[in-house]
């Protein structure tokens, strides 16, 4: 028994010193701005640390987990390891290091190759994407080519990252205002950069074409899983490119922190039902709230310019409208969003409300219990059901 619960073991402490070493090292952006002396997010140190912590909290709490549950997936390991290189404050390091310092601080040669490192983020976030949900490429024909382009792309990552290392090797370290290395810019090393982020965009495209049959071939649990996916992936898109500074400052760490908290769930298989249901109330408050904003707000034009009524009658008037409307506006879109977005559960109400009307014109007590398993049988579909009658007496 100990030699097969030490590997996990290890496993699981690897993963929580991984976990650990990425959210610090993210988390040391801010106390390096402030040594740098540059600009973090607007609103001031504790508006920095929450954008900061939002994203890196959910992104290392997550990947520590799937990586501990299960640390033969990859998928938790890659988690920690984009957002480590993503969040790392590398190039702030650099200049604090190199250009301030003088080159006299710990871990510098560290901070160059690792922000020299982009490329291999770029092939890690292909790879996960690929290897979703049980890091497995997907089955087929062409399983062994997908294999030895994964081999392709992370050596084309390692020798376009390699930039860093001969520049801290050949202690040729120059660094520019933004942290980023000066020497050699159009050197040897554009060549692999270029196969990679071509390869990248390939690669995602490709992907992005196959998901739309296997989402049609996809069934059961792994199409709630593709759903937790899609979700995660469109909440992190819409949030990072909203326009405006409150869509980069608040808005974008939130996407950020989504996207690792849906492939976790995802992954772990934890409750995937309910993923219709959250995307069905989010579409329905939505809708509603655009209604009821638009509703109140002619009202209270029509109130205050095409009637002669004060500006506090015609606020009231469009209140007391609004909340008038709201019950049955959200009875009505809740209903039309389930019906696209949550069949399970329009099925389920329509077959409770096909029971009750039946209930109420039975008399024949075995009819009432064949049509109540039924009900059962096709809202919730379990594995087995059981119905149990009291038989009262007939004399008395």
């Amino acid at each position: 028994m100990s030699t097969i619960l030490w590997p996990r073991r290890t496993a699981q402490v690897a993963a929580v010193v991984f976990g650990v070493f990425t959210l610090a090292i993210g988390l040391a952006s801010v106390p390096i701005d402030e040594f740098t002396h540059q600009t973090g997010a607007p609103g001031g140190l504790v508006i920095d640390w929450l954008v900061t912590a939002v994203p890196m909290v959910s992104a290392a709490a997550v990947g520590t987990l799937v990586a501990a549950r299960r640390p033969g997936n990859p998928i938790g390991w890659m988690l920690l390891a984009i957002f480590l290189f993503a969040a790392a404050p590398t190039g702030e390091y650099a200049v604090l290091d190199y250009r301030m310092h003088h080159g006299t601080l710990p871990f510098g040669g560290a901070a160059v190759v690792l922000g020299e490192a982009w490329p291999i983020f770029l092939v890690l976030l292909v790879v996960l994407l690929w290897l979703f949900p049980d890091g497995r490429l997907p089955p087929g024909r062409w399983r062994g080519v997908a294999r030895v382009l994964v081999v392709a792309g992370v050596l084309a990552g390692l020798a376009a990252s390699a930039r860093g290392v001969a520049a801290v090797a050949g202690h040729d370290i120059r660094i520019d205002a933004g942290g980023n290395l000066t020497a050699d810019q159009n050197g040897l090393w554009s060549i692999p950069m270029a196969l990679v982020i071509a390869g990248s965009l390939a690669s995602g495209l490709a992907w992005l074409i196959v998901q739309v049959p296997r989402y049609r071939r996809s069934a059961g649990e792994r199409r709630q899983q593709l759903k937790w996916l899609y979700t995660g992936a469109i909440v992190f898109v819409i949030s990072v490119f909203l326009p405006g500074q409150v869509g980069n400052d608040l808005i974008g760490p939130l996407g950020t922190a989504a996207l690792p908290v849906c492939i976790g769930v995802a992954v772990l298989k934890y409750r995937l039902f309910e993923i219709d249901r959250i995307i069905s109330r989010v579409i329905s408050y939505a809708i509603i709230t655009a209604v009821l904003a638009g509703l109140f707000a002619g009202l209270v034009l029509l109130a205050t310019e095409a009637l002669p009524f004060r500006t506090t009658v015609g606020v009231a008037v469009a209140t007391l409208a609004a909340a008038a409307l709201f019950n049955p506006l959200r009875k009505r879109v809740q209903h039309a969003v389930d019906r696209r977005f949550n069949r399970a559960r329009y099925n389920a109400d329509l077959t409770v409300a096909a029971f009750a009307s039946r209930l109420k014109g039975a008399v024949e007590l075995d009819s009432v219990r064949h049509d109540l398993a039924t009900a059962v049988q096709k809202a919730l579909e379990p594995a087995h059901i059981s119905v149990w009658m009291n038989e009262r007496s007939e004399t008395r």
